[in-house]
């Protein structure tokens, strides 16, 4: 068959000289000369550019900000929050020369916000409601976003579900073009769909592949569409786009076992993150039900001896003391098939069913036990919304004595110890022990290593004072420094 389709137009061919043979000989029967049937047409690969001219201008861009004076040592700085949102969904750190544009380089919203991570979203009113992940926004002092034709604005966020990882976020602005939404129920595998955002910081890139899966078990409340479509840092919260130019889902995760894209992405149902963020925009958070069950899956063996036919239902591992399943009468053991007249196929069904149902909700549930089946009654209970975390403060570093010179680039510094040389694999540098002001601004912060300043090499605080001396105070300087196992340059601006 494969021979048939790249060798069509011969055979066309072919058949059009037995056709010519009939005419010069007419003993010759239509038995003996058969036209061969072309096969079937190959369809063309499609062409995405209406598509990006019909969604692109829906497409933002967000950078987020965190105030210098929050800054701690490992969470701060455009390269590394970068790195962390890729540790957090991709696996791998973001490498120099990769790092986004940042306001301050722009506009410069205010002398402390340091650069801290950049993402991608999507318009869903005219008025400025933009849709992107919660780990986009999380954390951050400021947001900013960015639309195609280059306008900026300041946005606020109106509510973020960290279960979901969908978020929801207003911008001050009339007479934007909103997403036209899909319907997921007509997606199909092997179906062609499209990226758009902004992977390490290169805004509107688009990227194209297929439907890899639906339906995708890798979290408690959402089954992801998987994909094969190039999704880097940066393309988080951005749209995932069918044939039809609608909005299918939200670009949220990859998975990786070398750190880089392996042709495996997933994205958040559009169906369940509109559900998410209607309760955003009413309320500013999601309510969900709950029951109080420990659940696992029913294993072949034992569907096979209960008589189930294949594995199917929530196995009831326990119960929690005085939940709803306790007073309803569910039992350990028990096998949960229905809830609220919905098939359990699979345990991980019923997180989903019971999450979606309205709390205070008397639902009916058909639970296997013993061999029999049993119809019980069950009043949803709200299921706790998560606790923000609650971060220590960090106890003021100890400035180690520095002379007049390094105060004044806001630098507190100290000699690297043998154990850092050997990790590093350096043979000298200076760590930095706190860093304010110039310094702050400039993007250094606690654990960088300064390895070079003004060009000269600084292996020692001695190094780092004599190089000092030589240099004019009211000038920019560069500092070429490393950061774990990246080597960056930084300029220390004076300050005025």
């Amino acid at each position: 068959m494969t021979y048939l389709k790249r060798t069509q137009q011969p055979l066309l061919a072919l058949a059009a000289i037995g056709t010519a043979l009939l005419m010069l000989h007419p003993s010759l029967s239509a038995q003996t000369v058969v036209p061969v049937t072309p096969a079937a047409s190959v369809r063309g690969l499609p062409d995405f550019t209406d598509l990006v001219d019909l969604v692109g201008p829906s497409v933002v861009n967000i950078r987020t900000l965190e105030r210098a004076a929050a800054v701690r040592p490992g969470a701060g700085g455009a390269p590394d929050e970068q790195m962390l949102e890729f540790f957090k969904r991709f696996g791998i750190p973001v490498p120099p020369g990769m790092t986004p544009r940042t306001p301050r380089q722009e506009r410069g919203p205010s002398e402390d916000a340091q650069p801290r991570g950049v993402g991608s979203g999507f318009i869903l009113s005219a008025d400025g409601l933009i849709m992107t992940n919660a780990h986009v926004v999380e954390g951050a002092d400021e947001l900013l976003v960015t639309l195609p034709d280059n306008r900026e604005f300041k946005a606020k966020v109106v509510g973020a579900d960290k279960r979901t990882d969908v978020a929801v976020v207003k911008i001050e602005v009339t007479g934007l073009a909103p997403v036209k939404i899909g319907d997921v129920n007509r997606l199909r595998v092997g179906e062609w769909v499209m990226a758009i955002g902004s992977p390490f910081g290169l805004e509107n890139t688009v990227t194209a592949g297929i439907v890899s899966a639906k339906q995708r078990d890798t979290g408690d409340f959402l089954p992801f569409i998987q994909t094969d479509v190039a999704i880097n840092p940066g393309n988080s919260g951005g749209p995932l786009i069918n044939m039809r130019g609608e909005v299918i889902g939200i670009n949220s995760q990859i998975y990786s076992r070398s750190g880089g894209f392996q042709g495996i992405s997933f994205a958040i149902p559009i169906d369940e993150a509109v559900r998410v963020s209607d309760q955003l925009k009413t309320s500013g958070r999601v309510t969900r039900g709950r029951i109080g069950v420990q659940i696992d899956q029913v294993s072949k063996e034992v569907a096979e001896s209960l008589g189930l036919g294949g594995p199917k239902g929530a196995l009831v591992r326990g119960v929690e003391p005085d939940s709803p399943a306790a007073k309803a009468g569910v039992e350990p053991g028990d096998i949960i098939l229905k809830f609220d007249g919905k098939t359990i196929e699979k345990s991980v069904d019923l997180p989903r069913f019971v999450g979606n149902t309205k709390p205070g909700n008397k639902s009916a549930m058909t639970v296997l036990r013993r061999g029999a089946q049993k119809e019980l009654t069950i009043t949803v209970a709200e299921l706790e919304p998560e606790k923000p975390e609650v971060k220590a403060a960090a106890p003021e570093p100890t400035k180690p004595q520095a002379s007049n010179a390094v105060q004044s680039l806001g630098l507190g510094l100290a000699e690297l110890t043998a154990a850092e040389k050997k990790e590093l694999n350096l043979k000298g540098g200076v760590r930095i022990a706190s860093a304010e002001g110039p310094a702050a601004r400039a993007g250094l912060r606690e654990g960088d290593v300064i390895v070079a300043i003004a060009n000269t090499e600084t292996a020692s605080l001695k190094d780092m004072e004599t190089a000092l001396t030589k240099i004019d105070k009211s000038r920019p300087v560069n500092v070429l420094f490393r950061r774990g196992e990246w080597a960056q340059y930084a300029v220390i601006r004076p300050q005025r």
